[in-house]
């Protein structure tokens, strides 16, 4: 199957640049279980995504990042199969800078919910995220967290990760 070479078209259609806390993702010493991370959004637009740009406000310790994204309902809380994918490593340098996950381009419709979730089983990332007040929550998704060992996580809607999606015309 060949896939069109779009990222030249690429533009960002939701972002959340604001980061003045971190949350982590990886095996944190003593706890048995992994770290997850993700964030869930509205799409304001129709187009093919073909990558999604998180901040990694500090790398402890490098290692493989995996990013799944996924539709999303918002009124039961429940992530769909996983839709497109990507990894890449991420090291040292990465800390303090936008991370890039390349995908295949996948479809996204206007006014639909999705979400993206982040994992590493070797690495301890922490990824940039943005804490409000109580009387702003963020309007347009989530944070979200959880563990290996408790999928189903939590959700707050006063915490966004730092993140970029990107479209194709």
């Amino acid at each position: 199957m060949e896939t069109k070479q779009t990222s030249s078209q690429a533009r960002p259609v939701i972002s959340q640049s604001q980061n003045n806390t971190t949350l982590w993702i990886g095996h944190l010493m003593p706890q048995t279980e992994d770290h997850l991370a993700g964030q869930t959004f509205v799409c304001p637009s129709e187009g093919l995504v073909n990558n999604i740009q998180v901040f990694a406000s500090a790398v402890t310790q490098p290692g493989k990042v995996t990013m799944t994204l996924h539709e999303f309902d918002p009124q039961s809380r429940t992530w769909g199969n996983a839709i497109a994918n990507s990894e890449r490593h991420v090291d040292r340098n990465d800390d303090t800078h936008w991370v890039r996950f390349e995908m295949n381009p996948v479809e996204l419709k206007k006014d639909s919910a999705y979400g993206f979730r982040l994992q590493t089983e070797d690495g301890i990332i922490g990824i940039g995220e943005a804490a409000t007040g109580n009387r702003h929550p963020f309007t347009f998704g989530h944070a979200w967290n959880g563990h290996s060992t408790h999928d189903k996580g939590d959700f707050f809607s006063y915490f966004s990760l730092a993140f970029k999606v990107e479209l194709c015309a």
